[in-house]
């Protein structure tokens, strides 16, 4: 049931800080002249996500999602899967302003660059997981920033630290940093200073 389903995603741990980050970038895009807009592109299941403490933040989310019998309410099938292979589709929608998981007509149509509503260079990508690679090679390609976090905790295992060597060698992401939310944190910095070059840039 859907509603179990939230109530697993409130019990989601979060990275630090990122309960009050959103409300504070927020603020510092408006003083940048930014509309700044959130979005989240997952394979975890869309119930989940809506259950937890953040899900209020975003213009839309893209996640996995069962059928549900509308009598009983139990999921019958899936209904959306995504994957590393297929998130790179809904990068391509939020770009194009199709937010849906069934308009394939107009998320393939041709739209001259300055005319999709979020333009791919005044994205920033911010991906945690495996998963995540393609839409940060993607975004960071096409002029955006990619920003790959980390769990600190994890960052004296080996694989931690080559899976981030990977990323930077391979061209894949702008920047790696640990997973801290909270204000002043580098990745607080950071994401700033990507604002005002957006800011910058469109001015000028």
């Amino acid at each position: 049931m859907p509603e179990k389903l939230k109530l697993h995603g409130a019990k989601i741990p979060l990275f630090p800080g990122v309960e009050e980050w959103f409300e504070r970038i927020n603020r510092y895009a408006s003083t940048q002249n930014i509309l700044l807009e959130h979005y989240i592109v997952s394979s975890g299941i869309e119930e989940m996500i809506l259950g937890t403490s953040i899900a209020k933040h975003f213009r839309h989310i893209f996640g996995c999602k069962y059928h549900y019998d509308p009598k009983s309410r139990y999921a019958k099938w899936p209904a959306v899967a995504i994957n590393y292979t297929t998130k790179t589709q809904f990068i391509f929608r939020i770009n194009k302003g199709v937010l849906n998981c069934y308009n394939d007509a107009s998320v393939n149509e041709y739209v001259e660059r300055e005319r999709r509503p979020v333009p791919f260079d005044r994205m920033i990508y911010v991906g945690d997981g495996d998963t995540d690679i393609p839409c940060m090679r993607l975004v960071k390609e096409q002029g955006g920033c990619s920003i790959a976090v980390f769990d600190v905790d994890n960052w004296y295992q080996a694989s931690s630290q080559d899976k981030i060597e990977k990323l930077i060698a391979e061209d894949r992401v702008n920047y790696a940093v640990p997973g801290d939310y909270q204000k002043n944190s580098q990745l607080d910095v950071m994401v700033k200073g990507v604002l005002r070059k957006i800011s910058r840039k469109a001015s000028g």
